[in-house]
């Protein structure tokens, strides 16, 4: 690898989510190398007619269409409920394109959605005098996540709907590699009275650092309350069967009529439901680690531009993030969306159960991250 293909492995991981403002935790992408976006047309409408899991698949299928594209090899990602950004080096950008032009047309196809996507050049980025520079976050000895500032991701995703960049569908019957995407938990109730999504953007002008202070308030208002907000349960999220979301992960593999892959997909959570409920090491799968890394490795708080975090909190902890946020809005620093729900989700990418990297994105589970971004877009109109 060059020096700019190896660059995101170079970046220190840095593990206390307080310090996430802190611009020196923030290395500039290659001038070579092209940001990802995707994100579904009319989620709005989607999460009316109540299709929340469908418009997160869509989301957690460009990541693991791409990973899978480039073998694994390690890139900087974000989740963001109903779309995905990312960024590639040179020599993965071809791959990446064909697997974002894949996955739009399986969301058409097998999840009747619209996906857009778009690959932008991080040099167009700083043409508009706008930078990307990327940190990576430890939520645990497990992984990392990315985390994105400089204004230029918000950029891309505004570029991809003005239909900039954008990359067209793959022809049909084309199906992205989605190996190891699943939605096998259920539901997971709030267990401090509300699951709060909160988005959290800066308003256009405002100061950068008193938008920082805005963040870092929020953030330790946040880690005052029990286990950081975390949605997940320390035993993990609940497990059924059949799985709620068993319909999903039959479309995301390939080969043979639908009914067969629902056979097959049924058969096989069954034997996972059954070893986990009943605790069986099985080949070197210990349930117990699985499940401790499931909680640990929950991806509910990232930042891409601006602050996202799905959180299981009191009112008291709501009204105190509200205040603070109608404060800073009112001094033109902020715009931002609450929404509450009585419940989380998640959706699991597990290339392979014996490795400690699985990763497990969180949204709300009943209109999450899209319905607080529908309230930041009331709030700036």
């Amino acid at each position: 690898m060059t020096s700019g293909e190896s660059f995101y492995g170079g970046i220190p991981v840095f593990r206390g989510f307080t310090s996430l403002m802190d611009p020196a935790l923030y290395a500039p992408l290659p001038d070579d190398w092209s940001i990802g976006v995707a994100d579904i047309v009319d989620s709005t409408k989607a999460i009316a007619a109540q299709r929340y899991k469908a418009v997160n698949m869509a989301g957690a299928a460009v990541i693991a269409a791409v990973t899978n594209a480039l073998e694994g090899r390690e890139f900087p990602f974000v989740f963001g409920g109903d779309g995905a950004s990312f960024a590639v080096a040179p020599s993965d950008i071809a791959p990446a394109r064909e697997a974002l032009a894949a996955t739009a047309t399986w969301v058409r196809e097998d999840l009747d959605l619209k996906m857009r996507v778009a690959l932008v050049p991080v040099g167009a980025i700083r043409a508009q005098g706008l930078d990307v520079r990327v940190a990576r976050f430890g939520p645990s000895a497990n992984l990392s996540y990315a985390m994105f500032s400089g204004g230029g991701l918000a950029w891309a995703d505004a570029a991809m709907k003005r239909g900039e960049f954008a990359v067209n569908e793959a022809p049909a019957g084309t199906q992205p590699d989605l190996s190891g995407l699943s939605c096998r938990f259920e539901v997971i109730p709030a267990a401090r009275g509300l699951i709060l999504s909160v988005l959290v953007m800066p308003a256009r002008g405002a100061d950068p650092a008193a938008f920082r202070k805005v963040i870092e308030d929020i953030i330790h208002l946040v880690e005052r309350s029990p286990d950081g907000g975390r949605p997940v349960p320390a035993q993990g999220p609940p497990l059924k069967w059949p799985p709620q979301g068993l319909d999903f992960e039959a479309r995301t593999k390939r080969g043979g009529p639908l009914l067969a892959r629902r056979a097959r997909v049924l058969a096989y959570t069954l034997f996972v439901y059954l070893i986990m409920r009943l605790d069986l090491n099985v080949g070197g799968f210990v349930p117990n680690v699985y499940k401790r890394q499931v909680v640990e490795n929950s991806d509910f708080r990232k930042y891409d531009d601006g602050l996202r975090m799905i959180l299981d909190c009191t009112p008291q902890l709501e009204r105190a993030l509200s205040d603070r946020l109608a404060a800073a809005a009112r001094d033109g620093i902020v715009h931002y969306g609450l929404y509450q729900q009585d419940a989380a989700m998640m959706t699991c990418f597990t290339p392979s159960a014996l490795r400690s990297d699985h990763v497990h994105f969180i949204d709300g589970a009943r209109g999450g991250y899209a319905s607080a971004a529908t309230a930041l877009k009331a709030m700036m109109a």
